[in-house]
């Protein structure tokens, strides 16, 4: 018997790269696991790997609140996941309005449906981001460091937070906040990001694209890490010292653009290949990282993966990912 085992749990955002590996593991350790599904994409993780027949889906947008109120009565849910959102940091700048809606209205929508299905609701943990703090002069992020986002994807996640801690201290719903670096691992189909549009690039005998310039710096967070420091973070609520609380989650290792990329070539034994530098990345922060002591102080949290581990465990999946598609893939096997 697990923690989980039984537990009714709803998770937004499951097609998406943490969604699906939380779902996943959810559904190993015995929880009866709901998911909100808005677009069916057939080469998704959760859809190809057959996790979704698993679990009972309900198809609908986050910003419907009678949906979200719906769901979480019908389905006697008492742990909520909020994963799903507008992710992509360009696509916000071009279509705020879109973000805005899905992120900022879709998470007051399902806090608002979590309040109304008190005291039956346990947990509510809530998927922020580094880019909620904006720019600072001072690195690392520490929790306490102010949300200050300025472009709208940064904006859209510093909304998130606030809106959650005010359901927190307003309503007591148990809520806690995750902070997390870029996340990568298996399944992200979003090859605008840096890891899995590199590694398609390589693995098709492609020189790998970089919108910037080469010198942004984050913290690169595998996906298989943040499931696990998600569950720690939830088995501890509704406990005092968590709820209301924000947690950053990362390697507490920045690395640039370019050296992320050296590291994948390195990796992935391939030489002679330089990436084509753009230099076209616009309203991003320069420079981003985090401290994750308050993790490891209140939760004894650490990363289990080294990044060159977890870069070669990506590596495979989208060799497999490819080679089921009849696209021809280069290096070593």
């Amino acid at each position: 018997m697990t923690f989980w085992n039984g537990k009714n749990v709803f998770v937004t955002g499951a097609t998406g790269l943490l969604g699906s590996h939380l779902t996943e593991e959810l559904l190993a350790r015995g929880a009866r696991v709901t998911v909100l599904v808005r677009d069916w994409v057939p080469d998704s993780r959760a859809v190809s790997s057959s996790l979704l027949p698993q679990c009972q889906v309900v198809r609908g947008e986050l910003e419907d609140h009678l949906t979200m109120l719906r769901i979480l009565n019908e389905y006697e849910i008492d742990t909520v996941f909020h994963l799903g959102a507008q992710t992509i940091v360009g696509t916000a700048s071009r279509s705020a309005m879109s973000t805005f809606e899905a992120n900022i209205r879709g998470t007051w929508c399902l806090l608002e449906a979590a309040k109304q299905c008190m005291p039956r609701i346990q947990r509510v943990v809530v998927a922020s981001s580094d880019k909620a703090y904006g720019a600072h002069e001072v690195l690392p992020y520490t929790e306490d460091a102010p949300l200050q986002g300025r472009f709208p994807y940064d904006v859209s996640k510093s909304c998130t937070d606030l809106i959650s801690f005010s359901y927190w201290h307003t309503y007591r719903v148990p809520i806690a906040v995750t902070r997390c670096g870029n996340l990568f691992g298996a399944g992200d189909l979003n090859f605008n990001r840096l890891i899995p549009g590199t590694i398609r690039a390589l693995l098709q005998g492609d020189r790998p694209v970089i919108r910037s310039d080469g010198t942004f710096v984050r913290d690169y967070f595998y996906v298989r890490d943040a499931v696990n420091a998600y569950l720690q973070l939830a088995e501890r609520m509704p406990g005092e010292a968590f709820c209301g609380e924000a947690f950053n989650f990362g390697t507490e290792t920045p690395m640039t653009v370019l050296e992320v990329v050296d590291r994948l070539l390195a990796v992935m034994g391939i030489s002679g290949v330089t990436p084509q530098i753009l230099g076209e990345a616009s309203h991003e922060i320069p420079k981003q990282f985090l401290d994750c002591a308050k993790a490891r102080a209140r939760m004894d949290w650490h990363p289990h993966f080294t990044f060159d581990a977890a870069l070669a465990d990506t590596v495979v999946w989208y060799r497999e990912w490819l080679a089921a598609r009849q696209r021809p893939v280069v290096g070593n096997g």
